[in-house]
């Protein structure tokens, strides 16, 4: 006798205190729309723009500076009250974090250790913090979570098409076992497993061994060298792209793949035009 299971999962949406996105809780409606999720909105504090963080004597991470003493604004409340009535609007089992009143980024880091997914809207997280795109904050964010990441723009299409980066290294493969494990939904969406390489002649790495276990979890596969400097070209390659998930490996300081270089990934972020899935082991 067979006993049906039913696949569900934990996910984190964090909004910064003075921004609510809609492209990331129309990502988590989507999924709950065919696998039911327990939804957790983290509504951070608002903080102290000027000084976000800083670098401590011989200590090579960031720390974190507490929140302005007035971050419980009445605009949080209301983007709360927001996340409760789309949440029970669409039939979305949810709870709210709404305390993380000491250090924005470490409490989300220990909400993140007990969530299978954080889903960030790229665009607004913490938008004002800090130069460049992705910002500092989002930056960190990407490194430093203990759970996979998806960073979603505030319009797209829900993707119908997977793109997943390899470059041989365990952490890219990783990163597209995470993925195939956490979205089953998207196992029937035309896949691209991509290999990008300047160089005439070099092979894709181990790519009997990815093809096998890739073909495993999506029917509709396509493995592809791309003879282009990633660094260079993949972005302008990857704009031809449409309803697309992008999935990536390791994002930080120290980790790093030797291929799809920081960045690399950052370019994409910037483009804000479709979800990008990031996670590190």
């Amino acid at each position: 006798m067979f006993v049906k299971i039913i696949f569900m999962r934990k996910i984190l949406l964090a909004f910064d205190g003075s921004h609510f996105s809609e492209g990331a809780f129309e990502f988590a409606r989507r999924l709950n729309e065919v696998n039911p999720i327990l939804l957790t909105g983290a509504f951070l504090p608002q903080v102290s723009y000027a000084n976000i963080w800083s670098y401590a004597d011989g200590i090579g991470g960031p720390i974190f500076l507490p929140v302005q003493e007035d971050e419980v604004t009445e605009e949080i409340n209301k983007n709360i009250e927001k996340f409760n009535s789309l949440c029970v609007k669409h039939n979305i089992e949810h709870s709210v974090r709404k305390d993380l009143t000491d250090l924005a980024l470490p409490e989300l880091k220990k909400e993140s250790r007990f969530a299978d997914l954080l889903i960030i809207g790229g665009e607004s997280f913490y938008e004002n913090a800090g130069s460049g795109d992705p910002n500092n904050y989002l930056k960190d964010a990407l490194h430093e979570m203990e759970c996979a990441v998806m960073v979603v723009p505030e319009k797209y299409d829900f993707p119908t098409l997977n793109i997943l980066t390899y470059n041989g290294s365990p952490s890219s493969v990783y990163a597209i076992k995470q993925f195939t494990y956490l979205f089953p939904e998207f196992a029937a969406n035309k896949t691209l497993l991509i290999y990008a390489k300047d160089e005439e002649g070099i092979s894709i790495p181990d790519e009997a061994y990815v093809e096998e276990l890739v073909s495993r979890h999506f029917s509709d596969l396509t493995v592809t060298k791309l003879n282009i400097d990633p660094k260079e070209r993949f972005v302008k390659w990857l704009n031809n792209k449409t309803s697309a998930v992008l999935v990536c490996g390791a994002y930080g300081r120290s980790i790093v793949s030797q291929l799809f270089k920081k960045s690399f990934i950052a370019d994409v972020l910037s483009e804000h035009k479709f979800p990008v899935f990031i996670t590190h082991n």
